[in-house]
């Protein structure tokens, strides 16, 4: 081309230039060592993962399992977790000694008063300054009853002028009454008298009562439903056994 034109080339240096400017002016990267090719937000992600699979290592059943126990009983808990598993089975065992003692109680009870209840020979009548009657049947020999306390009893009421029976839970299946020591107002026939007479009466006992108007239904008389009705300033004769006292539930 140069022979033909009668000039230098011009367009082979040109060429030259441009390559060795483009040579020069991009450099090649070094090499990216290994250690550095994973980047930070790679690594830090990791280690969450990592601190998120650590931390269910630590499981949430002793919290559970605390729980139902504490709901069972908090003082064997406490035994348990302070002096071991033998602490905790103690207290248990000591708790189980205690219910079967307080049947073994229960029982004995019930025992000396069929034991010491007896019946009596001879009947007299006793009479009281408040005007009430009674006479002995049967000497309880179990526990007095105390304000507060439950009394179960079985009893047969009627008016003494007439004789018409307007309670009586002795015959068929009809069940005994109970009563709450100094609780008002009485039902199904019991009245001030009964009341009064009870104090002085032990489980297992049982009188015959007579009971004046003004401990009794008064001047008004009562109607006890179902065409059952007691007259005003009406005398009662009542037959009471006492079945059993108790403490009253809460």
């Amino acid at each position: 081309m140069a022979t033909f034109f009668g000039s230098p080339p011009v367009f082979s240096l040109p060429l030259t230039r441009n390559s060795h400017h483009i040579a020069s002016s991009s450099p090649t990267p070094p090499p990216i060592p290994p250690q550095q090719s994973q980047s930070p937000t790679a690594s830090s992600s990791q280690s969450v993962q990592g601190t998120a699979k650590a931390q269910p290592q630590n499981p949430i059943k002793p919290v559970t399992s605390s729980t139902k126990v504490d709901s069972t009983d908090w003082i064997a808990t406490s035994l348990t977790r302070r002096f071991g598993l033998g602490a905790g089975l103690a207290w248990v065992g000591f708790l189980a000694f205690g219910v079967v003692s307080e049947q073994i109680k229960t029982r004995l009870e019930v025992s000396q008063q069929e034991a010491n209840t007896r019946d009596v020979e001879k009947e007299e009548e006793v009479t009281l300054p408040n005007g009430i009657r009674y006479c002995e049947l049967k000497v309880g020999g179990g526990a007095s009853p105390r304000p507060g306390d439950l009394v179960v009893i079985d009893i047969m009421g009627k008016v003494e002028s007439t004789g018409e029976v307007f309670v009586n839970t002795f015959e068929g299946d009809k069940k005994p009454l109970a009563l709450v020591m100094g609780s008002r107002p009485y039902s199904k026939g019991v009245c001030e008298g009964i009341e009064y007479v009870l104090k002085t009466m032990k489980a297992g006992g049982k009188r015959k009562v007579i009971v004046p108007p003004q401990l009794g239904f008064r001047e008004n008389g009562a109607d006890l439903g179902s065409g059952v009705q007691i007259p005003p300033l009406a005398t009662l004769e009542y037959i009471v056994e006492v079945d059993k006292v108790s403490i009253a539930p809460a």
